[in-house]
């Protein structure tokens, strides 16, 4: 916990150290509305995805066919509107396809035993290519303005963006959820050691199964949000985006291997990667830096708690 503690302070503190220097060079242009709005619109899928991938890694577990899921749903939203179907129908049924998608990668990892690596790369290019299929490459952009504004606009009163006050009342629920209830335990019970959540009387495959759920449904949702706030479905629509999710979660100080972590964390990770991402923007950096950028920050998120531990160890060993 101490070293969590730390870890999240340190986030705190480069996402000063980010603040400050990016409204140095920039001359004033990162800290200012307009861009703060913007910056909250570019990392409104990746909070929405990151809160029930953190669930999942704390469990054990990883899932990274989320942006296959955001991109099936966005191709079933352009499927469905050309079909002739009303949006109130089709949000509610896109989203209920999304947590079927996170049921078979449930159901394959619980009940047929399988790593949920391999899984999710499995239906990470299923996903894909069932988005393919259902739209092709073609992209549907005649939504309402009614509901394309939800991904472009704030909500009334504040700069607040619609996709970013959407993550902040799921972080609270996910929150409550993780570190204020007997199941949030439990998920910490399962990653730490499974075998002895089993054995003190915990469903762990019916956690697990539910956790994988959670993750389709809110990918799904997060489908919705990118498709309206770019007022196109296309099958491609998030294509990569898993990368910014898992470094943004494990950048969050969750651990890859499961029992440790907390949302606070993530929620700071999630800040620090797009504040990053956002201040390049600004500098004309190409995309092609931007994955470099996210890479290196996925490298630093897995080695560095490594690296302390082992720190730790020669510490005590040598007192």
């Amino acid at each position: 916990m101490r070293s969590l503690l730390r870890w999240e302070t340190a986030l705190v503190f480069l996402l000063v150290v980010v603040a400050l220097g990016g409204q140095v060079s920039t001359d004033g242009a990162f800290l200012s509305g307009g861009n703060l709005f913007y910056l909250g619109l570019d990392i409104g899928e990746i909070a929405l995805i990151a809160l029930p991938l953190t669930l999942v890694i704390v469990a054990g577990e990883i899932d990274l066919s989320v942006a296959s899921v955001l991109g099936l749903s966005s191709a079933l939203i352009g499927w469905f509107w050309n079909a002739g179907w009303p949006l109130e129908t089709i949000l509610p049924v896109v989203i209920f396809i999304g947590a079927l998608a996170g049921a078979v990668n449930g159901l394959l990892v619980t009940r047929l035993g399988l790593p949920s690596l391999a899984v999710t790369i499995g239906t990470l290019a299923l996903y894909r290519g069932l988005a393919l299929v259902v739209l092709g490459d073609t992209a549907v952009a005649d939504f309402p303005a009614a509901y394309t504004a939800f991904g472009t606009t704030p909500v009334p009163g504040t700069n607040i963006p619609y996709p970013i006050a959407l993550a902040a009342l799921l972080a609270v629920l996910f929150g409550i959820a993780l570190h204020a209830s007997s199941f949030g335990r439990s998920v910490f019970a399962i990653g730490a050691n499974e075998e002895g959540a089993r054995f003190s009387g915990i469903r762990v495959k019916r956690i697990k199964l539910s956790l994988f759920v959670l993750a389709g449904a809110v990918a799904a949702i997060a489908g919705v949000v990118y498709t309206f706030r770019f007022s196109s479905a296309r099958a491609d629509n998030g294509l990569g985006l898993e990368l910014a999710v898992v470094a943004a979660v494990l950048l969050g100080g969750v651990s890859i291997f499961g029992g440790k972590g907390s949302l606070f964390g993530v929620l700071a990770g999630v800040l620090l990667l797009g504040g990053l991402r956002n201040l390049l923007i600004l500098q004309d950096t190409s995309t092609e830096v931007l994955t470099i950028v996210t890479g290196l920050l996925l490298l630093v998120s897995v080695l560095a708690p490594s690296i302390t531990r082992r720190l730790a160890t020669l510490r005590k060993a040598t007192t």
